[in-house]
């Protein structure tokens, strides 16, 4: 189990942790009950520190995409404004404007519909299994 995992983990109650001893059913179904409810409590924290990790990451990453993306900007428009001047040594300067904006646009659009496919979001992976972890302990402690 790793450092988030461990943060987020709880407290769980003696029948939990194995220690038995003459107890009437009742107090049985009010501790399942109890230990059900505190791993339910740890698996909300778990997700929760998960998905903080993930957006820290992430906020990481997109700052430094920002940045080589607004410095691609400027040298996208060094260079395009470098074509359209030799394109309008053959052609009226509008024109070779105009091809350039249009080139550009269409590459544009491709890219844009090419990166939305590649979007995801991030799960919590780890919660997940947890939960179904759980299910299947709190499934074999009702049967008993």
């Amino acid at each position: 189990m790793d450092d988030t995992a461990r943060a987020a983990g709880g407290q769980l109650g003696a029948y939990a942790r194995g220690e038995t001893r003459d107890r009437t059913a009742v107090d049985l179904v009010k501790d399942i009950i109890a230990n059900a409810q505190e791993m339910i409590r740890s698996e909300v924290r778990l997700a929760k520190a998960e998905i903080r990790e993930e957006a820290g990451k992430t906020w990481t990453a997109a700052q430094t995409l920002l940045i080589g993306a607004g410095a691609g900007l400027f040298a996208l428009g060094f260079v395009l404004t470098a074509v359209a001047q030799l394109l309008a040594q053959y052609m009226p300067s509008w024109v070779a404007t105009l091809v350039v904006g249009v080139v550009l646009g269409i590459a544009a659009a491709i890219m844009i519909s090419k990166g939305r496919g590649q979007i995801r979001v991030p799960k919590p992976e780890k919660t997940i299994e947890n939960v179904k972890e759980n299910v299947e302990w709190m499934k074999s402690q009702t049967k008993s």
